[in-house]
C-alpha cells in the first residue's frame, strides 16, 4: 500500500519507532541500541531527558511519564546517598549523585566516566518542572516523589553549583562550565514553580551572576562550545544578544558538513592520529541548530539545517557523528539523543503543515 502521507511525516514516525527501540521496560532509555560494545546501552540522566523531548513534541506523555518515573525512582533508590551530600559538599567523585545506571535493576556503574555532571540533575529538574507547571500531576504523584526533587533543590545549593567545577554535558575534564551552570539555574528556576518546593531567590542569584561572569565562553579553557546551544534551547535562559553572539561563534567556528564539532581540539573520535584538528561532526548539532532557529522565527534557516540534518542520516538511523570531513560515522548509530533532536527537527518546522493534515 502506497504511504501517501507527507515525507516529514513519514520520517518523524519512522524515527520515532528508532527512538522507541531504544527504550528498556523500566521506562528508561539506553543511550544507543541495546547490547552495543561501545557502553553506550547504558542510561544517562541527560541522555534520557533530550530522547524524551521528541516523545513530548509529538504528544505521547505517557511515555514521558514512564521514562521520569523510572528517574524518581532511582532517586529513591539511592537517597541515601543524595542526604550524604546534602549534608555536606562531597569531596570526592563518587559521592556526587550518578549520571548514569543500569537501565534494568537502576544500579550505579562505578567506573571513572567523568561522573560529575551537575548538568544531568538541572536537565531532570528543568523538565519535572516544566511538566508540572503546564500539568499539576504529570510527574509528581505523591509526597515521595515531591521530598526527592526538595532534595535535588538543596543537593545542588550545597553543591554551591555556580562555582563547581564538573565534566559537564561532554564527560571531560573538569571545569565551571556555563552550560552546566546554566542547566542547573534553568532547574532552580522551573523547580520553582512545582508547588510545595521551596527555591531559595539566592539560589537562583548566583547562578545568574556565575552564568554571565562566563558568557559567552563555555569555561575557561573553551571559548566556544556545542553545549552552550543548550542555554538557548530548550533552557531559553539567555538574552537575545546573549543568543546572537554565541550563534554566530559556533556556526563560524564548529559548523561542518555533516554536524557540529563540540569544540576545537575535541579529541573524541578525532580522525588525525595526533588527536588535532580533524575533531568529529556530531549530527545533532544541524537539528539543534534548526530548533534553535525554528524558535526565533527565521524559517529559512530552519529549513536549511533541517535539510543540513537530513542528509546526516545513515540507514540505521542518525549517527552520532561523522568522521572528519568524511561520510564514515561511528558505532553509536542510532544515538538517541540524535534521532530525538531530529524528530523535533522535523515536527517544529513542518508543524504548521502538520497541523493542517490532523
Amino acid at each position: 500500500m502506497t504511504d501517501d502521507r507527507p515525507i516529514y511525516q513519514q520520517l518523524i514516525d519512522q524515527h520515532l519507532h528508532i527512538l522507541e527501540s531504544l527504550q528498556y521496560e523500566s521506562g528508561l532509555f539506553a543511550a544507543s541500541k541495546k547490547g552495543i560494545g561501545t557502553g553506550y546501552d547504558k542510561a544517562w540522566l541527560r541522555d534520557n531527558f533530550y530522547e524524551c523531548l521528541a516523545f513530548e513534541v509529538v504528544g505521547d506523555i505517557d511515555t514521558v511519564k514512564k521514562t521520569y518515573r523510572a528517574i524518581l525512582d532511582i532517586f529513591k533508590k539511592h537517597e541515601p546517598k543524595i542526604d550524604h551530600a546534602i549534608s555536606a559538599k562531597p569531596e570526592y567523585t563518587h559521592q556526587y549523585i550518578h549520571p548514569r545506571y543500569n537501565p534494568q535493576t537502576f544500579e550505579e556503574y562505578w567506573e571513572e566516566w567523568g561522573n560529575k555532571q551537575n548538568d544531568s540533575i538541572g536537565c531532570v529538574l528543568f523538565k519535572i518542572g516544566d511538566l508540572e507547571s503546564r500539568q499539576k500531576g504529570t510527574i509528581i504523584a505523591d509526597e515521595d516523589d515531591r521530598r526527592v526533587v526538595q532534595k535535588l533543590v538543596w543537593y545542588l545549593s550545597t553543591l554551591q553549583y555556580w562555582n563547581d567545577p564538573d565534566s559537564g554535558m561532554w564527560e571531560e575534564n573538569q571545569e565551571l562550565h556555563a552550560s552546566s551552570v546554566g542547566a542547573c539555574l534553568a532547574g532552580l528556576m522551573s523547580a520553582k514553580n512545582i508547588e510545595g518546593i521551596e527555591v531559595p531567590d539566592e539560589l537562583l542569584e548566583k547562578g545568574r551572576t556565575a552564568l554571565r561572569s562566563i558568557l559567552p565562553r563555555e569555561s575557561k579553557e573553551k571559548f566556544v562550545d556545542l553545549a552552550l546551544l543548550s542555554l538557548i534551547w530548550p533552557y531559553n535562559i539567555l538574552t537575545s544578544e546573549e543568543t546572537a553572539e554565541i550563534l554566530n561563534n559556533i556556526e563560524y567556528h564548529l559548523l561542518r558538513d555533516h554536524g557540529v564539532i563540540r569544540y576545537k581540539g575535541d579529541r573524541y573520535y578525532n580522525k588525525n592520529t595526533d588527536g588535532w584538528s580533524e575533531e568529529a561532526e556530531w549530527t545533532f548539532g544541524l537539528s539543534w541548530l534548526a530548533i534553535i532557529y525554528e524558535k526565533l522565527g527565521d524559517a529559512a534557516k530552519a529549513q536549511e539545517y533541517l535539510e543540513k540534518a537530513k542528509a546526516a542520516v545513515a540507514a540505521e538511523g542518525v549517527p552520532e557523528l561523522f568522521y572528519s570531513n568524511s561520510t564514515k560515522y561511528n558505532d553509536n548509530t542510532p544515538l538517541g539523543w540524535s534521532e530525538s533532536l531530529f524528530i523535533v527537527a522535523l515536527y517544529e518546522v513542518n508543524k504548521k503543515n502538520l497541523a493542517s493534515t490532523v
